[in-house]
C-alpha cells in the first residue's frame, strides 16, 4: 500500500500562504484544532510548499507576526512511498502528521490515525500480536489524585494518559491530556488573579494550551480543576487480551477514537498498547 492510498489529498489540505501573519494561521490552530499547518507559497511556476507553523512555533516566538520567519522544515514523504516506509519515519522523527510532495508541491497529509485506519482495514499487515506491541511501563496514578497533580505526572511520564487505579490497586479507569484540556480554564493575567476566564474568540486564548513535541499541557495560565481524577476519568473502558492483533487494536481505536487502550489478562492489566507501537510494528 502506498501514501496515495491513505494520505488526505491537497484539495482537502488546508494550507496557509506567503507571504502572511500569524492571524492567517491562528484560526485553523485555535477553532478548527489543527496541531500544524502546511505554509505554500505561489510562484510563476505554481504554488510551492515551505514548511509547516505548528502550536510550538508560535508559543516560542509570541512577538514574531510575519509567517516566513514562523515557519519551518519537516521530513517529509511521496505519494508513491510506501505506508511502512512512511510509518517507520512518523517512528524515528516521532512526528504524527507528515507532509506529502512532489517537487515543491504538497500534494497531501498523511496521519498516525490514516495508518491505523489502513491498518484496521487490513490493507496492511496487522497481524502481529499486542502483546508483543505493548508498552510494558504503564503509567498510573491514584482515585483520590487532584486532577492538577495527574497533569504534572502524565507531564513528567511523557505519555499522553494516566491509568486510574483503586484502593484495591485494580484499574477504575484512565484520564487522558485531552480530557483534562476539556476542562481547563484559560485565565487572564498572572495565576490565580481570579474568576476572569477568557472568551472563545480571545486570540491568546489557545496559547494557553503549550505544545510540547507532539502533546500539549497547560501553562501556567491556566487553571485545572483541584478535584480528584476519578470525577474526570473515563470508566467505561474497552480492552483488549494480549492476544489480540494489531488489526483488532487498530479497529477499537478508530471506532472509539481513542489513542490506547488497556491490555489485560483476565482482570489484570499488564500493559498499554498505544497507537504509535502499531506503526513500530510495520517495520521491525
Amino acid at each position: 500500500m502506498k501514501v496515495a492510498d491513505a494520505m488526505t489529498p491537497a484539495e482537502e489540505v488546508v494550507t496557509v500562504s506567503l507571504p502572511g501573519t500569524r492571524d492567517d494561521v491562528l484560526e485553523y490552530l485555535q477553532e478548527r484544532g489543527f496541531s500544524s499547518v502546511p505554509v505554500v507559497k505561489e510562484t510563476d511556476e505554481g504554488t510551492k510548499y515551505r514548511g509547516l507553523i505548528s502550536r510550538e512555533d508560535l508559543i516560542k516566538n509570541p512577538e514574531e507576526d510575519q509567517l516566513a520567519v514562523l515557519v519551518h522544515e519537516v521530513p517529509t514523504t511521496t505519494a508513491d512511498t510506501g505506508l511502512e516506509t512512511a510509518a517507520a519515519m512518523m517512528v524515528t522523527e516521532n512526528t504524527r502528521r507528515v507532509p506529502v510532495v512532489d517537487g515543491h508541491e504538497i500534494v497531501g497529509i498523511i496521519t498516525v490515525t490514516d495508518v491505523i485506519r489502513a491498518i484496521a482495514r487490513g490493507n496492511i499487515d496487522g497481524e502481529t500480536a499486542v502483546g508483543d506491541l505493548a508498552a510494558q511501563d504503564v503509567n498510573t496514578t491514584y482515585v483520590g489524585v487532584p486532577l492538577p497533580v495527574v497533569e504534572r505526572e502524565i507531564y513528567y511520564a511523557n505519555v499522553p494518559y494516566a491509568v486510574v487505579l483503586d484502593d484495591e490497586a485494580s484499574m477504575a479507569g484512565i484520564v487522558t491530556e485531552v480530557d483534562i484540556i476539556d476542562v481547563a480554564r484559560v485565565v487572564e493575567g498572572e495565576a490565580g488573579t481570579g474568576d476572569s476566564v477568557a472568551n472563545q474568540d480571545d486570540e491568546w486564548m489557545w496559547e494557553g494550551i503549550k505544545a510540547v513535541g507532539n502533546r500539549y499541557i497547560p501553562t501556567r495560565s491556566v487553571e485545572i480543576p483541584a478535584e480528584p481524577v476519578s470525577k474526570f476519568m473515563t470508566d467505561d473502558l474497552v480492552t483488549v487480551s494480549k492476544r489480540a492483533s494489531a488489526k483488532e487494536a487498530a479497529q477499537i481505536m478508530i471506532r472509539e477514537d481513542i489513542e490506547q487502550i488497556p491490555v489485560m489478562t483476565g482482570d489484570r492489566l499488564i500493559a498499554i498498547v498505544r497507537d504509535i507501537n502499531l506503526l513500530e510494528a510495520l517495520y521491525e
